[in-house]
């Protein structure tokens, strides 16, 4: 057996059975078309490659993932826990699909053929059709930090077990593209009033615009890992609505005269 010949049937091996099968018995007209199919896609750019995988695979992606009822609804509970008014209807997992597939070739735009195989493996395993669902509540919650103040952020964190880890994989990356993006520009940090005035400011962000910088300050593997934390343990992402929320001013803001 020649190298080529071994390289090829190491190839169909990494294949489903059924899929092996099915390839193995096409006739030579249609292996022509699967080829330029191939061709077609490796030659592509990862956006093309994306916005094709979306149209060929997001009708059967979104009924495997509706039917994940158990993971569905761990999602669904925690998106309405967080506030998110999110509801993962159709159209909604329909858009987080191509979102998805976006995000991972903006991630993996130097390694395409990386991009193509996580696409493969998101059609193939029913875990990671999961993720999708895993990334979107993550996603959500990341959406829901980029629009918070920094003094919000400081609750949130202060209420964590772990409050130095979660400050830097997810508060610190937000906080410097919000200063990188001029969302919050911090003044006169040492001084205790102009501190005052930009932490307490709300971030002004259009729609467009928060979706691009949360994907280009956390990856998609990054984000379903957070949205995967939070379904995997109810109580690792401590959140307590109203006090991040309320209107009462810091305690480190009251002026005592």
């Amino acid at each position: 057996m020649d190298s080529a010949t071994s390289e090829l049937i190491s190839i169909l091996n990494q294949l489903p059975i059924p899929a092996r099968s099915w390839v193995e018995s096409l006739s030579w007209e249609n292996r022509r078309y699967l080829l330029s199919l191939c061709h077609l896609l490796c030659a592509a750019s990862s956006q093309a490659q994306a916005e094709f995988l979306d149209t060929y695979t997001a009708d059967g992606l979104i009924t495997k993932i509706i039917e994940s009822h158990h993971i569905k609804r761990k999602v669904q509970f925690h998106l309405k826990r967080f506030q998110r008014l999110t509801l993962l209807s159709e159209d909604t997992v329909r858009d987080y699909i191509r979102q998805f597939y976006i995000h991972s070739a903006q991630d993996l735009r130097r390694q395409p053929d990386i991009f193509l195989e996580s696409a493969l493996k998101l059609v193939i395993s029913s875990e990671d059709k999961d993720n999708i669902l895993n990334y979107i509540l993550g996603f959500e919650v990341i959406k829901m930090l980029f629009s918070m103040s920094w003094l919000q952020h400081e609750k949130l964190y202060r209420l964590q077990r772990n409050q130095e880890d979660f400050f830097n994989q997810y508060i610190k990356p937000i906080q410097h593209a919000h200063r990188l993006n001029q969302v919050i520009v911090p003044k006169d940090q040492k001084l205790f009033f102009a501190r005052r005035d930009y932490f307490v400011q709300m971030p002004n962000i259009a729609e467009k615009k928060l979706l691009e910088l949360a994907m280009a300050t956390f990856t998609a593997e990054v984000t379903i890992q957070f949205g995967f934390a939070i379904v995997r343990h109810p109580n690792w992402l401590v959140f307590d609505y109203h006090y991040i929320f309320c209107d009462e001013i810091d305690p480190v803001f009251v002026d005592p005269s």
